[in-house]
């Protein structure tokens, strides 16, 4: 009935550290030795085909609206005409696939240009 021993537990964390300062970290080993431009390179491509897609992207959604209110069949009372569900609903899904597939195609030949080290840029 006496007071039962709980077993010490010990906590490690790692190797223990030189007191009074830390560790200077250190850059990562470059993925593409010998040239430090070829990443600078990569993310000028890489914005640039971000950039186009964004832009054909929003320009075409953004215009839906002036052309939902242009069409002469968008003044309907009650119901809502055909040519509107035509083009809000089926319409833009094809674009934006497309546009999708293309800027996929293009960050992989952009990635595959950089690792080869081909400095060409592709339409």
């Amino acid at each position: 009935m006496g007071a039962e021993s709980v077993p010490r537990r010990e906590v490690v964390t790692g190797r223990p550290r030189p007191a009074g300062g830390t560790t200077t970290p250190r850059p990562a080993p470059s993925p593409y030795p010998g040239s430090e431009v070829l990443p600078e390179k990569l993310i000028r491509r890489q914005l640039k085909a971000a950039l186009i897609t964004t832009a054909l992207l929003a320009l075409p959604l953004g215009l839906l609206p002036v052309l939902l209110r242009i069409l002469p069949l968008a003044h309907a009372a009650h119901r809502v005409p055909l040519a509107v569900w035509l083009v809000l609903g089926v319409a833009p899904y094809p674009a934006l696939l497309a546009i999708g597939v293309w800027y996929v195609r293009r960050a992989e030949r952009n990635e595959t240009d950089a690792a080869a080290g081909a400095p060409a840029e592709h339409p």
